[in-house]
């Protein structure tokens, strides 16, 4: 990997994070992740209360790319075809036309997703993984880049259907948005006393550039070393009898690029140990189940048990 492409991902990762900066104000970690997801091609769950940013900060990463936006309110009533699309009759041409539904763009914001049926949420289950549709036969690509920002209350329950596990191991992060500090909420005050600086908000990186930085990403090295100490978190929790399910080969995948990625947006074109560290939790925290737990349980009990597979894991050590 060249030097200027290193360069070139770094500053974009910059820009993206100055920009949405201006709206989350006091969570740069989370901002950081979800640049990281972006370049990483990898879908994103924000899990939190409500009124904690989670909409915002998706439409935030939207407003700063010139891509395609869509957001569907999820909803029990919502039909999987208002998602994937429907062949309708045009009788002025007297033949089925495919009407594409709201899965066709480039940055989808699938709000309150838990709120969906599970037949509703199935529908996402193709596109989130081979990026393209299915509709009575015919297969339809989706554009790139392809996108999910999904959000979740995992408070409440009542009306909702909780994701399964391979709908949960399709998302690449999973982040938390948490309340802001003291100063932050207080600059929050001073920014919203008068306008929603969302609505300010410009575009800073163009579809092409995010393109591009994808492609990069996928250059930085990762040494046989690194490869180990991946495999080797991922068989200890498939054999700890902390986890009733542990991390699939999937996730095991996702926590390497996400580690391509988080050296590329430090100025590296290879992989450390301590980058694999960096991104773990949010990366694998989603794919594991506790024993004698199920997927209601909380996010900081599988990174405490995650924080412990980490410990026991040798790190290795790795020359250049």
């Amino acid at each position: 990997m060249k030097e200027n492409e290193i360069r070139f991902v770094r500053e974009l990762a910059e820009k993206l994070q100055k920009n949405i900066g201006l709206v989350i104000r006091g969570k740069e970690d989370v901002i950081h992740k979800t640049i990281l997801s972006a370049l990483c091609c990898g879908h994103i769950l924000l899990e939190d209360v409500p009124g904690t940013g989670k909409t915002t900060l998706a439409k935030a990463l939207a407003k700063s790319v010139s891509c395609a936006f869509r957001r569907v309110q999820f909803t029990p009533d919502l039909l999987p075809s208002e998602l994937t699309g429907v062949n309708y009759y045009n009788q002025k041409e007297g033949e089925f036309v495919f009407r594409k539904g709201a899965l066709f763009t480039n940055i989808l914001l699938a709000d309150e997703i838990n709120r969906a049926t599970p037949r509703t949420q199935s529908s996402l289950l193709e596109c989130m993984e081979e990026r393209q549709i299915s509709v009575d036969g015919a297969t339809y690509p989706m554009a790139a880049p392809f996108l999910v920002v999904a959000t979740q209350n995992p408070i409440e329950i009542q009306g909702t259907f909780p994701l399964p596990e391979a709908q949960l191991d399709r998302f690449f992060v999973r982040l938390s948005m948490g309340y802001p500090d003291r100063e932050a909420e207080k600059e929050m005050l001073s920014d919203r006393a008068q306008i929603d600086p969302l609505s300010a908000l410009e575009q800073v990186v163009s579809q092409e550039e995010l393109l591009e930085a994808q492609k990069f990403v996928r250059l930085v090295r990762v040494g046989d070393a690194v490869k180990e100490y991946l495999l080797s978190i991922a068989e200890t929790t498939r054999s700890s009898g902390r986890f009733r399910l542990g991390v699939s080969p999937r996730g095991t995948i996702a926590l390497m690029r996400a580690a391509q990625g988080w050296a590329a947006m430090q100025g590296r074109d290879y992989v450390l140990p301590d980058d694999v560290k960096a991104v773990c939790m949010e990366v694998l925290s989603h794919r594991v189940i506790l024993m004698g737990s199920h997927l209601s349980q909380g996010t900081s009990a599988c990174e405490n048990a995650l924080g412990e597979v980490l410990a026991s894991v040798p790190v290795p050590t790795e020359e250049r």
